[in-house]
């Protein structure tokens, strides 16, 4: 195809050349951490790429629909990106906690189901488990809501308190009904039966998407991975974009590996700018 952002694979190549064949039929959803966001030391702290949102406000009016899918309440998402009242992004939609929660550019609001009882017992017991386990120092709990996150990059030894966190924690979301979702130096309390693959896949079937494109950087992108997989064997093409290698299974899988945030919101910008050449405007998802 001789693309500035060529992909590697035959499936990835045939991906790009259909979005930008039929870009109002197409939907781009990415993660928000360490994909539009680099990864910092405090989440609290962490705001998408400077160039990341103008991009996608390039990008979104000419593409079917953009949606953001993430394990973070879709409000933060949102504030933490700057993503309300951008022009350009007026059909956006951010699926929080794995799909749980949404967002609509159009109405400002978040929808979300009651949170699980689980959560609410788990983080009471939380302390108790990370004091028995020597892991208080350094760790940080993250309040999600609909989830609870334990973040062990202040400690002094990250990937040695994580390890150690892995079964404890694993065992109190087992004895809430909860399931444990690894990530990158960050172990998540969570519901079961909802993940970034089951949102991706009800999405795609709500807008009618005819291709995909799916960016993401961490374990919790992999069943949206799974997804765009399945979509593929289905006929439905998927490009695959990986942000950054720190994650191996993830980065083997993907179509396009791009070293970051930067170079995402560069891919992002270099698409749009691909299918306004192509002269296709988009028509989809009220646009």
């Amino acid at each position: 195809m001789g693309t500035l952002f060529e992909p590697s694979t035959e499936s990835g190549r045939e991906a790009l050349a259909a979005l930008l064949a039929a870009p109002q039929r197409a939907l781009v959803a990415l993660d928000f951490d360490g994909t539009l966001a680099d990864i910092v030391p405090d989440p609290e702290r962490a705001r998408a790429h400077p160039d990341a949102v103008p991009a996608l406000a390039a990008l979104a009016p000419q593409v079917a629909s953009v949606a953001i899918v993430t394990g973070r309440p879709a409000g933060v998402a949102v504030r933490y990106g700057g993503l309300a009242g951008v022009p350009g992004l007026e059909h956006l939609v951010v699926l929080g906690h794995y799909g749980a929660e949404r967002w609509e550019a159009v109405t400002g609001t978040v929808r979300a189901p009651a949170p699980h009882p689980g959560i609410a017992a788990a983080r009471a017991e939380l302390p108790g488990v990370l004091d028995a386990h020597g892991a208080w120092r350094g760790t940080w709990v993250e309040e999600k809501g609909q989830a609870v996150a334990v973040h062990t990059r202040r400690s002094s030894d990250p990937q040695a308190a994580f390890d150690a966190l892995c079964a404890p924690l694993a065992e109190l979301a087992a004895r809430h009904g909860l399931i444990l979702e690894p990530g990158r130096l960050v172990l998540e309390l969570r519901p079961p039966g909802v993940d970034k693959g089951v949102a991706l896949a009800d999405y795609v079937r709500e807008i009618g998407a005819t291709c995909v494109v799916y960016a993401g950087d961490d374990l919790g992108d992999l069943p949206a991975y799974a997804t765009v997989e399945k979509l593929r064997s289905d006929g439905v093409p998927g490009l695959l974009v990986c942000s950054g290698t720190a994650v191996p299974e993830l980065a083997e899988k993907a179509d396009l590996p791009l070293a970051g945030p930067a170079e995402v919101a560069a891919f992002l910008g270099w698409l749009a700018d691909a299918v306004a050449a192509a002269g296709q405007p988009g028509e989809g998802a009220g646009q």
